[in-house]
């Protein structure tokens, strides 16, 4: 088992920071700086930004957020929402970001993954999958905060994503996301064995439980939390020292 990295998800409608349920009825809960100091102070090793309605209305705002966070975090930042071409991510990178998260415009246009991979490197690149279960250990990908169907199987549209150039891939099962429940384990070892690069789990954590499971059972290489940290629910020295205990080798704060 690879060492487990912990991942504060933080989701923006500019300028706050939101939290819903299943990607919808989203509520203002504060400013992101707020949030991402403490969990930086307090250990976490990553931290994605989400602006989760860049693509809806065709914009990105998250590059001043960035580039203040990028002043006192020392830690890789990965950036999704309403990233469209390799200028973008360009931005993106000269705001302080280290990857770029991609899912509407990889979609549309597939070759975009190999011309960030070949400008960038593949490190740079993470496909941003939004997964809703169809059927028995059957998944569709969506986009557009789980509005838009693509008509995609989340297992193939992740290989062919690796064959271009993705890096690594983040995993939100928008049928678990929001509510606390766990994660959809079998979805992430579905992903996870079809493909030979990290997977993120996200959607669904509540305990730290949830998170040694898919970890054991999802064979995921990292987890994105949000919920469970915004509210205060479990704290991040708790959440490492729990995982350690259950075996998973986790990154020293």
């Amino acid at each position: 088992m690879s060492t487990v990295r912990l991942i504060a998800r933080i989701d923006i409608k500019a300028p706050f920071l939101i939290k819903g349920i299943n990607l919808e009825g989203l509520r203002k809960i504060g400013i992101p700086s707020d949030f991402v100091t403490k969990y930086y102070q307090d250990g976490i090793d990553e931290v994605v930004y989400m602006d989760v309605v860049a693509s809806l209305y065709m914009r990105k705002s998250l590059g001043d957020i960035v580039r203040a966070t990028a002043k006192d975090i020392f830690i890789p930042i990965t950036v999704g929402g309403g990233i469209r071409s390799a200028s973008d991510v360009e931005e993106m990178l000269r705001c302080g970001a280290d990857k770029v998260a991609i899912n509407t415009a990889a979609v549309s246009r597939p070759e975009l993954l190999t011309e960030i991979a070949n400008r960038f490197g593949s490190q740079c690149v993470v496909l941003s999958v939004e997964a809703k279960q169809t059927g028995e250990r059957r998944w569709e990908a969506f986009t557009d905060n789980g509005r838009e169907k693509t008509g995609r199987d989340v297992v193939e549209w992740s290989k062919e994503a690796v064959d271009r150039g993705a890096g690594e891939i983040l995993l939100t099962s928008v049928d678990r996301e929001g509510m606390c429940r766990g994660f959809d384990d079998t979805l992430t070892r579905v992903v996870s064995e079809a493909v030979p690069v990290p997977v993120i789990a996200s959607g669904g954590m509540g305990k730290v439980e949830d998170l040694v499971s898919v970890v054991v059972e999802g064979k995921a290489d990292a987890v994105a939390m949000a919920s469970v940290l915004h509210y205060n629910r479990l704290q991040l020295p708790e959440i490492r020292a729990a995982a350690q205990a259950a075996g998973i080798e986790m990154r020293n704060p």
